[in-house]
């Protein structure tokens, strides 16, 4: 008999119970925002290494790389594609490709462990080799620069979803909180026509970010299931960040998904269980088929202390278990959701 070593990935520390990182080998995770890219495309921050002890700026990045998300049993990650600085109106898209640029580049890499991916049969055939299937979701549409054909443009090169807002207004709409924030006010014709062109080329239309008029009015025009990429929810904790349960039902209504932000600022407390009660609420709000993870990892945030870094996830679904929620609810909420949510906007052939 051949003796095989393991490998690197393998001989790390594992977090959570057997049982949970047994739920994540049935169901690897899907997280749908994670900044890490815009590091890539600053710092050099390398995906294939795994950045352990955290970097010196591990307070707002260093949270996710290839070795630690497969440590967590995360199975697909969304990267969010960030344009700065806020209130600039030129040179976005260019940001926007840079890190698309980065992405591809570390794909080739390590096309063994990270794939670039598109649809839901590229993240089972990433799962399937062992490997994280990287997927790409702009952070406002503000980087459209005002031409829809920069959607389309994006759309080519494999971006998934759109966030139309960040923390600014652009020609699409405007901020639930930031520079040009009219709370009043939703879609302008521009965001409209974006809405509706996000539909026919299969990006999935996020509604992060954008104030309740224009989210309520997208979700309005949907006729394909919208998602809010990371957010948390206002009925378990108030803040301008959160979206409240009439949103909920919205998103619910068009078979979309939440979801939830590991940051504590955001969910009202430190620790595991504030996470635990906004996915609950959002449960007994809207039922099992809505509630996702949106981690925010790398984005400027100090996340959770259990949920540090990618590889901790399995401490996440100990929690879950520990509350109660049934293995079939967790799977969905880890990857049946926002897979279902993937699968429901299809690409064009």
């Amino acid at each position: 008999m051949v003796s095989v070593r393991p490998s690197g990935y393998a001989l790390q520390a594992m977090y959570g119970s057997p049982d949970a990182r047994a739920l994540h080998a049935l169901s690897p995770a899907i997280d749908l925002h994670a900044d890490s890219l815009m590091w890539s495309r600053w710092v050099g921050y390398d995906l294939h290494v795994r950045h352990d002890p955290p970097l010196p700026w591990a307070a707002i990045g260093g949270h996710v790389d290839v070795p630690r998300l497969i440590e967590g049993g995360i199975g697909a990650q969304f990267f969010g594609l960030v344009s700065l600085p806020v209130g600039q109106r030129r040179g976005l898209a260019a940001v926007i490709y840079e890190q698309i640029d980065e992405l591809e580049k570390a794909a080739r890499a390590r096309p063994d462990r990270l794939i670039k991916a598109r649809t839901a049969a590229d993240i089972e055939t990433a799962t399937k080799r062992g490997a994280v299937a990287a997927l790409l979701g702009i952070e406002g549409a503000h980087a459209l620069e005002g031409e829809i054909e920069q959607l389309e443009r994006f759309a080519r090169r494999g971006v998934r979803y759109l966030g139309l807002c960040h923390f600014s207004a652009n020609e699409a709409c405007f901020p639930a909180y930031g520079q040009g924030r009219r709370d009043g006010q939703g879609l302008t014709p521009f965001g409209r026509e974006v809405v509706r062109r996000c539909e026919e080329l299969g990006v999935i239309v996020d509604l992060a970010h954008i104030n309740r008029s224009g989210f309520l009015e997208a979700c309005e025009m949907a006729t394909k299931p919208p998602m809010v990429s990371h957010t948390g929810v206002l009925g378990a904790f108030a803040h301008w960040r959160n979206i409240d349960d009439d949103q909920l039902r919205a998103v619910a209504d068009r078979g979309g998904c939440v979801g939830v932000i590991f940051c504590p600022q955001f969910l009202g407390g430190e620790g595991l269980e504030p996470v635990v009660r906004h996915l609950r609420h959002i449960i007994d709000v809207v039922g099992e088929d809505t509630p996702a993870l949106g981690s925010d990892w790398d984005g400027f945030i100090i996340p959770t202390r259990d949920l540090c870094d990618a590889a901790r996830l399995p401490l996440l679904t100990d929690a879950l278990l520990a509350a109660g929620f049934s293995e079939n609810v967790i799977r969905k909420l880890l990857r049946d959701n926002a897979l279902r949510v993937i699968r429901d906007n299809p690409v064009p052939s």
